[in-house]
C-alpha cells in the first residue's frame, strides 16, 4: 500500500503531471471567469462602440471586477498537486470573500475611467482645450494602474480600503516593473480586442489573471514581508 502512495506521490510530482494539473485549474478558471462574467459582456459585445454607450459598457463591466479577484485567490492558493485541485472551490471562497472590499475599488475605478473618457470622447463639444488630453490620459492611466495593485492586495491580503489604496498607490513607485507590466499586458489585451474581438479575449481571461499574478508577484512578496504579521 505505502509502495502505491509513493508512486502516486511520484506521479503526482513529475512534470507531465504540473503541466496537465496547470492546464486543468486554467480550464476551471476560465470556465468560472465566463459564468460570472457572462450577464455584463454578453450585452457588451452587443453594444456599439460609439462613445455615448460608455456609461453603459462601465455598467456591464462591474461584473468583472469581483470575478478577477476571485480568480487571483484561486490561483494563488491552489496547488499544483494531483491529488489536491479545488480550483473552483477556492474560486467560489475568494468571491464570497472578497466581492465587497473589490467593489468598493472597482466601481469608483469605472466611475472615474468612464468620466475620462467622455470627456476626451467629448473634447469639442465641451469646449475642452487640446492639450488637455494628455493630463487627462496620464489621468486615466495612473488610476488603472493604481487600481491594479489595489485590487490584487484586495484579493490576497485583508487590509483596510483606504490601507489597500495607500499601499496600491505606494508600490506604484516601489516596484515600478509591476505598473510597467500591467501597462503592457492592458495594451495586449487592447490590441487582442483591437484585433480581433472582445470574444477572443474572455476566452484568454484565465492566462491574463495568471499573467496579472505573476506580475504583481514581487509587491505580493514585499506586502506579505513587510506588512503582515
Amino acid at each position: 500500500m505505502s509502495g502505491a502512495a509513493q508512486t502516486w506521490r511520484q506521479f503526482g510530482d513529475g512534470p507531465l503531471s504540473r503541466i496537465t494539473s496547470r492546464v486543468y485549474i486554467l480550464l476551471v478558471i476560465e470556465l468560472l471567469l465566463l459564468l460570472t462574467t457572462l450577464p455584463g459582456l454578453l450585452p457588451l459585445l452587443l453594444l456599439g462602440r460609439d462613445p455615448s454607450n460608455l456609461p453603459l459598457g462601465a455598467l456591464f463591466l462591474v461584473p468583472v471586477g469581483p470575478a478577477i479577484s476571485a480568480a487571483l485567490y484561486a490561483l494563488r492558493h491552489q496547488r499544483t498537486d494531483l491529488t489536491d485541485l479545488r480550483p473552483a472551490t477556492l474560486f467560489w471562497r475568494g468571491y464570497r470573500a472578497n466581492v465587497t472590499g473589490v467593489l468598493r475599488i472597482w466601481v469608483p475605478t469605472l466611475l472615474w475611467l468612464t468620466v475620462l473618457a467622455v470627456n476626451l470622447a467629448y473634447s469639442g463639444a465641451v469646449g475642452l482645450a487640446t492639450w488637455w488630453t494628455v493630463p487627462l490620459v496620464l489621468i486615466a492611466v495612473a488610476v488603472t494602474l493604481c487600481a491594479a495593485n489595489a485590487l490584487v492586495i484586495t484579493s490576497l491580503f485583508d487590509f483596510r480600503a483606504r490601507d489597500v489604496l495607500r499601499l496600491a498607490v505606494h508600490f506604484v513607485v516601489r516596484t515600478p516593473g509591476v505598473p510597467v507590466g500591467n501597462a503592457l499586458l492592458l495594451a495586449a489585451a487592447a490590441g487582442i480586442t483591437a484585433v480581433f474581438s472582445e470574444a477572443v479575449l474572455m476566452l484568454l481571461a484565465s492566462i491574463a489573471v495568471l499573467a496579472f499574478l505573476r506580475i504583481g508577484d514581487p509587491m505580493i512578496h514585499l506586502i506579505r514581508k513587510e506588512f503582515t504579521p
